[in-house]
């Protein structure tokens, strides 16, 4: 039975959400609902732009009167400036927070969330979440970061801002976006995408003998290009993959065999 790891995860920042409209500020902006978001309960969400493609990624906490936006901090001043250009006259009171980030990990038996945590949306696998914990510190993000990319799910190393569709960074199959609650930014592309079953590529995670491949190196099966790496360590990583060439197909990648992973989460059938 796995110990419960708790990493402080530096690479995330916290934005306050609060005032009497910022639930119906926040439904018309992200690909997630939020007027049924709870207190003490954690969801993922996106920030799109209006042609459908993912600028920036984000968990929505819900708290008293408002919610957390666990963003990446190096893009936190962006969000914050593209949230205050939305917000027109909404009344919505938007603020920096010096809270902390930390992930607690294995899920399981093993793991017994503490008061304060939070279930991560994405799989029950990756754990929990929580905001201003700074007492308890086991493992780094890097232990963590392992741990995300074994279970296959990516994460904002594997998708560049403005390039990559939320579909093919599979939120749609991790609970980040909710098809049933109307109008969001870039909501008309992504819903068409799923309706239609026009998703030609998926990011999954590959296996390979060795040290990961640079980041864009391209996956071929035989002298066509089947899609590229993306962010790994040694001997797997996550790859943005054509589906119509990966099934069956003897994938290589810098002359070496590559195969393609997939978890039991990822049904892309």
């Amino acid at each position: 039975m796995s110990q419960t790891q708790f990493a402080p995860l530096k690479s995330r920042a916290v934005i306050t959400v609060g005032g009497p409209d910022w639930r119906s500020f926040l439904q018309g902006l992200i690909t997630q609902d939020v007027e049924t978001l709870a207190v003490g309960e954690l969801r993922l969400g996106a920030i799109l732009t209006p042609q459908g493609r993912l600028l920036y990624d984000l968990f929505i906490a819900g708290i008293e009167g408002g919610a957390l936006l666990d963003v990446e901090a190096a893009h936190r001043e962006a969000i914050l400036a593209r949230l205050t250009m939305y917000r027109l006259r909404a009344k919505v009171d938007l603020a920096i927070s010096d809270l902390s980030v930390t992930a607690a990990f294995p899920a399981g038996e093993a793991l017994k969330i503490s008061e304060g945590f939070l279930r991560d949306p994405r799989l029950p696998a990756l754990g929990a979440r929580a905001y201003g914990l700074v007492d308890v510190t086991t493992a780094d993000e890097d232990a963590y970061d392992a741990h995300r990319l074994a279970l296959g799910v990516p994460g904002p190393s594997d998708w560049l801002s403005d390039k990559t569709y939320p579909i093919e960074a599979d939120f749609d199959l991790l609970n980040g976006i909710d098809f049933k609650k109307g109008c969001f930014v870039g909501q008309e592309t992504t819903s068409r995408m799923k309706r239609r079953g026009t998703i030609k590529n998926r990011m999954l995670p590959v296996t390979f003998d060795g040290r990961p491949p640079p980041f864009g190196s391209e996956i071929l099966t035989g002298e066509l290009r089947a899609g590229e790496v993306l962010s790994g360590r040694d001997g797997r990583a996550m790859a943005m993959l054509r589906l119509d060439r990966i099934e069956g197909a003897a994938l290589t990648v810098e002359g070496r065999p590559v195969a393609v992973e997939r978890p039991d989460w990822l049904d892309v059938s």
